[in-house]
């Protein structure tokens, strides 16, 4: 499959921004766009993004080679690796994977095979079970990685915590317990003090909660609470899953909104409320700021059904 790159580099305000657009021509003929924004946190760290692109990329330059964290949707890989030779020569030489979701794992598929792929052992286990778009039980569809024979697969995994590297260089995994999924990894650089938090803090709003994949809404709020007692002395900036950078009192205040909406969703069931009833009548609380006001009824609808069916 063809590709061509277009790249572009613009300094703003206080952060460099490289654009990249790499051209797949699909079936129908007409030539689609990947294009990625990069924006320079520290010197030797970076957030790439793109629309349609999926969740947000960390860059993190090291002495001997680079990390690369999550790699967003299919055809993702290649522009994420152009961009990456634009600032700097050294390798890839890992993928950190936040969890499993396709639009943060599909792209391992085009890096080199000998990347090393570090995720959490449930997430690689869920990554195993990982299907194609339209799979059913009657009529599965291969996903990415056996499309792939198995590339981009991990090769390592870790339970709690695992250090990789030493000083300047040194990456931290934490997995503070379920939310987003059942293996949602916080991946901290403490030398730059900067953490990305994947999924579980894609930003101020209704978190997606894919109980096929263990998340939990009884569990997410305390699993943040605890990520923010663990890092708020290591970590000052929140790579977020697909926003903008977050701050520690914002996660703080994103494990409260869940804590809330838990409370408000196990409130309504106490009261024999429906799912359907219960998820209509509730509102964005508001002292949540920058939250949107009127989130998606069928997440609403989709979190509560969840947390019903965890509560007892």
């Amino acid at each position: 499959m063809k590709r061509t790159a277009v790249l572009s580099a613009v300094l703003v305000t206080g952060a460099l921004s490289v654009a990249v657009a790499a051209y797949q021509q699909p079936a129908g003929g007409q030539q689609a766009p990947r294009v990625i924004e990069v924006e320079k946190l520290k010197d030797n760290l970076f957030v790439l993004r793109g629309e349609g692109g999926g969740g947000n990329t960390a860059v993190f330059v090291m002495t001997n080679g680079v990390a690369v964290v999550d790699t967003k949707n299919p055809g993702w890989g290649q522009p994420i690796l152009d961009a990456v030779k634009k600032l700097t020569p050294k390798p890839v030489t890992m993928i950190i994977n936040t969890h499993t979701h396709g639009d943060h794992v599909s792209g391992n598929v085009e890096f080199p095979a000998t990347v090393d792929v570090v995720v959490h052992e449930n997430t690689a286990a869920n990554m195993k079970r990982l299907t194609g778009r339209g799979s059913t039980p009657e009529k599965p569809v291969p996903g990415i990685f056996e499309q792939n024979k198995g590339r981009g697969m991990p090769k390592r995994t870790f339970r709690d915590r695992m250090t990789i590297g030493s000083g300047a260089d040194q990456i931290d995994l934490h997995y503070f317990g379920r939310g987003h999924t059942n293996g949602d990894a916080w991946v901290l650089f403490p030398a730059l003090r900067v953490v990305h938090a994947g999924d579980i803090f894609s930003g101020k709003n209704l978190p997606l909660l894919d109980g096929n994949n263990g998340g939990s809404g009884a569990e997410i709020g305390d699993s943040l609470a605890k990520a923010h007692g663990a890092l708020s002395k290591s970590a000052d900036i929140i790579i977020t899953g697909h926003s903008a950078q977050a701050t520690m009192n914002e996660l703080q205040e994103y494990a409260q909104f869940n804590r809330d909406f838990l409370a408000a969703a196990q409130a309504a069931k106490k009261a024999g409320r429906s799912v359907e009833d219960a998820a209509k009548g509730w509102t964005m609380p508001a002292k949540y700021t920058g939250y949107p006001a009127a989130p998606q009824a069928n997440r609403v609808q989709a979190n509560f059904q969840l947390i019903y069916s965890e509560t007892k």
